[in-house]
C-alpha cells in the first residue's frame, strides 16, 4: 500500500504541488528517494531514520522507496524531511491517512526527531490555503505562516512528538500568531573594520553575487 503527504518545491516564490509516496516492498532492505532531489533532498534518508530512531521507531526490514511527484519537477531544500517522514509514518500506520490529506508538511528534521527553521513557509502557506489544505511546519516558521490568512490552518509542533501527540488526540497544538521577525541588534558589521579595504571589497562582490569566497 502506497502512502503519501503533500508538500510543495519552490520555482522562484511559486509553491508547487509535489506529492511525496512511500511504500515498503520486499527485497533487499534500502531506503531510496527519487524524484529528481538535489544532495540535501537525498540526504533525507539519515536525517530521517535518525529521527524515528530517537523518537523509538524503527524502520522495518524491507526495501523502502520514495517517490518524490511530479518526477520531471527539481526538487531543492531541506524541507522535505517533515512530508518524507509523515509519508513513511503513515505507512507503518502511525499517523491515518485521512489526516495527511488536509495539510501540506514542510520542514527540516534534526537527528533528535526536532523540527528546524526552513524558509519559504508564508507562499507555502497560501498555496495551501488556496488549495483548502493547512500547513505543517516547525514551531520557529509557524508566525510567519500564520500571515497567509486568519482562518488559514497552521500546525507548528517543536519536534515528531508533539505532532504525533497531537494527531492521537493526546496533545493540542494551538495555532501560531502573526508575529513580525525582528532584526537582531548589534551584529558584526564591515564598516567598523578599519582598513582592509581590498578585502572588504571582495566580500562585497561575493555577497552581491552569490559566489564562493576563500579566505587564506
Amino acid at each position: 500500500m502506497t502512502s503519501r503527504a503533500a508538500t510543495v518545491a519552490f520555482q522562484g516564490i511559486e509553491a508547487v504541488p509535489v506529492d511525496v509516496q512511500a511504500q515498503f516492498l520486499s527485497g533487499m532492505v534500502a531506503f531510496n528517494v527519487v524524484g529528481l532531489g538535489d544532495k540535501a533532498v537525498a540526504e533525507s534518508r539519515e536525517r530521517v531514520r535518525a529521527a524515528l530512531h530517537a523518537i523509538g521507531l524503527a524502520l522495518p526490514g524491507k526495501r523502502l522507496v520514495v517517490n518524490l511527484s511530479p518526477a520531471d519537477l527539481p526538487k531543492e531544500g531541506s524541507h522535505f524531511d517533515l512530508p518524507i517522514t509523515l509519508a513513511v509514518l503513515a505507512a507503518l500506520g502511525i499517523i491515518p491517512q485521512d489526516f495527511l490529506t488536509r495539510y501540506v508538511a514542510m520542514g527540516e528534521l534534526a537527528l533528535d526527531g526536532a523540527l528546524m527553521g526552513i524558509s519559504g513557509v508564508l507562499p507555502a502557506a497560501i498555496a495551501a490555503n488556496m488549495r483548502d489544505m493547512g500547513l505543517i511546519c516547525p514551531r520557529v516558521s509557524g508566525p510567519e505562516a500564520a500571515w497567509a490568512a486568519e482562518d488559514a490552518d497552521i500546525l507548528a509542533p517543536e519536534n515528531l512528538i508533539q505532532l504525533i501527540n497531537h494527531v492521537r488526540g493526546t496533545q493540542v497544538l494551538t495555532r501560531p500568531k502573526p508575529v513580525v521577525a525582528t532584526e537582531a541588534e548589534q551584529l558584526p558589521d564591515l564598516r567598523d573594520i578599519k582598513g582592509q579595504e581590498m578585502g572588504k571589497r571582495a566580500l562585497e562582490v561575493a555577497a552581491a553575487g552569490g559566489h564562493h569566497l576563500l579566505m587564506l
